[in-house]
């Protein structure tokens, strides 16, 4: 049995290490390779949200702003199952674009397309056929949704489709791809897309076998120009274009709906002025807890008969004190007025707790008599006046006006932003002298 060697001993090693180093640290050369083997490696660099999600589903749907990572995702996701096949592989591939120009130039040869990101087994592009070959015999073909036709036929174990809310033909492409995808055990599809409202790819987001991942531009800031994330979103940030563009969302409007975003977001003027009375208004919530929304809306008087609406302060979560001290922090920073609060949830409480923060906040109260949508039907006309504007991008004020429907609901949930809008301007604008009838 060897003895072990006491680290004291003048024959414990090797005489000659470099200063610094420990006989069980790696060479330089070790180092130097795990580190340049790290950064090639996919599951190192890329983020949880570019990963294949764990979920059983058949369309994986990876809906994205722009240069958030969506492309190498699939092509990192498309060239990892062409090598899972081993040595020789009859793996068939469908690779979907718009176009075949986008195709090739996007999906394959790109910045982040599949023949860039190779880094061992690359597949060569046989241009005339179409297709790209993996030397261990992978095959993916190249298809554009200008041509469903040419779906009506081949056979695939897997597809990457790229930019689907752009298809020219989209609904007719998609069709003649599912009737393809049948081979192997367990057919799946990528969906990499920035996101527009268009019926194939809503559809497709509420398929029971479909996983949805939503990355942002922001997401992937790290490998963007320098300061092109910060123009972006000073220019375009929470407007429409901007959700769609960068934060990778679905941004729809209700058919029986009284507001549309493209009409909210023409309403927006940053120059414009309050020169009149200037009203907090708030709608208490029903409830308390996480989901809770007391809302607080402030908008003001304006030189030529219309309001402004100046912020949406409303709180999410928030305890009755809370909430309250919400109401007299926006009241003294826009030097408001008047408080309009409607007491058809809590009464009288809420006028106490108002003043509980300041006993000398002037409160006046409202109960609603009518429903919702019967309310916000006159507010909705000034909109189409052109009475109202707004002094900045109020998304989640806006999500609530674009999905507000007869059934006097906004996603499903009662919406406190825009009650507390309603009160507002019905005080500007629909009350004579600008304080609401109980």
């Amino acid at each position: 049995m060897p003895k072990p060697i006491s680290s004291t001993s003048s024959k414990s090693g090797p005489r000659n290490w470099q200063k610094g180093a420990s006989p069980s640290a790696p060479a330089t050369d070790d180092r130097y390779a795990l580190v340049s083997a790290l950064s090639r490696d996919w599951a190192f660099l890329g983020r949880p949200e570019q990963m294949p999600p764990a979920a059983d589903w058949r369309t994986w749907l990876l809906m994205g702003g722009r240069g958030s990572g969506k492309t190498r995702a699939g092509a990192e996701w498309v060239h990892a199952l062409a090598l899972s096949g081993g040595a020789k592989c009859d793996l068939r591939i469908a690779l979907v674009a718009e176009t075949l120009g986008d195709a090739r130039e996007v999906m394959i040869d790109g910045v982040s397309g599949i023949c860039r990101i190779a880094r061992r087994m690359a597949p060569v592009l046989e241009i005339t056929r179409r297709r790209l070959i993996w030397p261990n015999g992978a095959v993916a073909y190249l298809f554009s949704s200008e041509d469903p036709e040419a779906l009506r036929g081949p056979q695939f174990h897997f597809a990457w489709c790229d930019e689907l809310a752009k298809w020219r033909y989209g609904q007719e492409c998609w069709d003649m791809l599912q009737f393809g995808l049948r081979l192997g055990a367990r057919p799946r599809q990528m969906v990499t897309t920035t996101p527009r409202a268009v019926p194939l790819l809503k559809k497709l987001k509420a398929e029971s076998d479909t996983t949805l991942t939503r990355i942002s531009t922001a997401d992937n800031h790290a490998n963007l120009a320098p300061g092109f994330l910060k123009a972006l979103s000073s220019r375009y940030g929470g407007t429409r274009l901007g959700r769609q563009e960068l934060d990778g969302e679905m941004i729809e409007d209700r058919e029986d709906g009284l507001w549309r975003r493209s009409e909210l977001e023409s309403s927006v003027s940053r120059n414009a002025m309050a020169t009149g009375r200037i009203v907090v208004a708030v709608d208490p919530p029903s409830g308390s807890g996480r989901r809770s929304v007391c809302g607080i809306v402030v908008a003001g008087g304006m030189e030529n008969g219309g309001a402004l609406v100046l912020a949406d302060c409303s709180v999410e979560g928030g305890t009755p004190s809370e909430w309250a001290r919400a109401v007299v922090e926006a009241f003294r920073r826009f030097d408001a007025d008047r408080v309009v609060a409607e007491i058809n949830q809590g009464g009288d409480m809420v006028t106490a707790m108002l003043k509980s923060v300041d006993e000398r906040l002037p409160v006046s109260t409202v109960r609603a008599r009518r429903g919702k949508f019967l309310r916000a039907e006159p507010v909705a006309a000034l909109y189409e006046q052109g009475r109202v504007r707004h002094a900045g991008h109020f998304a989640r004020l806006v999500d609530q006006m674009c999905d507000f429907g007869p059934d006097g609901l906004s996603g499903g949930r009662s919406p406190d932003r825009l009650d507390a809008l309603v009160w507002a301007l019905t005080a500007l604008l629909l009350e004579g002298d600008g304080v609401p009838r109980v």
